[in-house]
């Protein structure tokens, strides 16, 4: 049986902040909130725990996971970016974008794209998702909580914890955050390829 956490949108309760992230370092699998949608997310380093996302959203092996970060500071330790694309990466964040970069070795293999050393590194603007970003020191393994068949993202915690109470350790109520997907920017070229049109404005990057 799932926790159900709600937690202050503007002032998120450390005392709640730091039992979630507790639940992820044990190898939990949480659903929080984010500046677009609802996601699932889980300790980058846990297998166990991300194949259990894969089971709930029938999940390939060609899926793009994504880390959701805190700071720019992080995004370096996990992809490869010069000082272009760091300028291009700061003028947007945090915000409703996904970015595709070349991985560095800190990448776990099992996240990456199977056919390309890539990995898709985000930074929210929510301040749950910075909080429990803080607390836990290092980036969530993340993807949109995107249930089979389904186009958009689930959008209540209560029907998220009645379909998924079994399957996962933990809801965050963060109130309704949106069912818009990021918008996904491809930097592993010289130019910047929108992927996927969503939620971030994508006029910076025609």
């Amino acid at each position: 049986m799932s926790q159900f956490f709600q937690i202050h949108t503007e002032n998120p309760q450390k005392r709640l902040i730091q039992q979630a992230v507790d639940i992820i370092n044990k190898g939990g699998v949480i659903v929080y909130p984010t500046d677009c949608a609802y996601a699932l997310g889980c300790h980058l380093g846990d297998k166990s725990a991300l194949d259990k996302i894969k089971r709930i959203r029938k999940l390939d092996d060609k899926h793009n996971f994504t880390l959701v970060c805190r700071d720019l500071s992080e995004i370096g330790t996990y992809a490869k970016v010069d000082n272009q694309m760091y300028r291009l990466l700061k003028a947007h964040t945090p915000g409703a974008y996904t970015f595709i970069l070349k991985a560095t070795t800190e990448v776990p293999r099992r996240l990456l794209h199977p056919k390309r050393r890539a990995i898709g590194l985000r930074i929210p603007d929510n301040k749950i998702a910075q909080a429990l970003l803080e607390a836990l020191g290092e980036p969530i393994m993340s993807t949109s909580l995107i249930m089979p068949g389904d186009e958009e993202p689930l959008s209540d915690p209560y029907d998220i914890r009645d379909l998924l109470q079994h399957e996962i350790d933990l809801v965050i109520d963060g109130g309704y955050c949106g069912v818009a997907a990021t918008t996904v920017i491809g930097l592993m070229d010289d130019q910047p390829e929108v992927i996927r049109e969503g939620a971030g404005d994508i006029s910076d990057f025609e």
